[in-house]
């Protein structure tokens, strides 16, 4: 079972490398850093933790940190889903298209979750199954010592207080019509604006182009239903409104990196469908 967690400490310089992963990442860092996710650009300073769900695409750019510690866990060992009641981290921290991916922690959090880093170190190098509580209960405490920061942070609440702006709904607007409404004029329209105009006003607001949220929240659906259901691919595709499966399955592998079939196979089905 520690299998599935493990703790690795990269130095740096060089970059660290690109690749995508079956597994929950958390980055944790201090330094001025640029780096991608899924093709987007993200800029950061001080104490900061990223966090990837499975088989994002994180790639850096530079990075004035020292060291970095990377915490590498699978579904398997701590269902996000499963444990939402204890620790509010699936849609804040991870699977969270509409917000940069990483929170900034002030140094006594920083230091806090470093010395659980540490502990889960040492015990995930044990053979002791009574162990294993023990680790999900200091990963649980990191993910709820950072949903907690990021639900205070300024980005965070700028995206989510009441606006005059109705553009700020555009989040709820997508995950009400995304399935059956992949055009960005149809949102546009929506909000009695021009394609251009619309798609700038989101840009500002979200930082990505309409186009790519409404892809990334194909996606993200796509990847929950593999998750956390046991329906097959054509029936997932039926659900999201794609007659053909292997089209599917090609959109998803040319996203993904992976097909619908790897991705199940090695992310696995969650035990909130079992």
């Amino acid at each position: 079972m520690n299998s599935l967690i493990h703790i690795d400490h990269i130095d740096v310089p060089p970059l660290p490398v690109q690749k995508s992963e079956p597994y929950y990442l958390i980055w944790i860092f201090d330094g001025d850093s640029i780096f991608s996710v899924d093709f987007t650009e993200y800029r950061c300073k001080g104490k900061n933790l990223l966090f990837l769900s499975p088989f994002q695409l994180l790639k850096w750019s530079a990075i004035r940190a020292e060291k970095i510690d990377v915490i590498r866990f699978h579904g398997d060992f701590y269902c996000i889903e499963y444990h939402k009641e204890e620790v509010a981290c699936n849609g804040i921290l991870f699977n969270n298209i509409y917000q940069q991916p990483f929170v900034s922690v002030s140094e006594n959090v920083f230091e806090e979750v470093k010395s659980i880093v540490a502990k889960i170190g040492d015990l995930s190098r044990s053979r002791k199954k009574y162990d294993v509580s023990i680790l999900r209960t200091y990963l649980q405490l990191i993910l709820a010592l950072c949903s907690k920061e990021k639900q205070v942070d300024p980005e965070f609440i700028k995206r989510n207080r009441p606006s005059n702006d109705p553009i700020l709904d555009f989040q709820d607007l997508l995950n009400e019509h995304f399935i059956e409404s992949r055009s960005v004029s149809f949102y546009a329209a929506y909000y009695g604006l021009s394609v251009d105009t619309f798609s700038k006003k989101v840009m500002r607001y979200f930082g990505k182009r309409p186009s790519k949220l409404i892809q990334e929240r194909l996606i993200l659906e796509a990847k929950r239903l593999l998750h956390l259901s046991r329906k097959s691919i054509k029936e997932i595709a039926t659900e999201l409104h794609i007659d053909d499966e292997f089209y599917f399955s090609r959109y998803f592998k040319k996203e993904v990196g992976v097909s619908p079939k790897k991705f199940r196979e090695t992310v696995g089905i969650s035990i909130v469908a079992k």
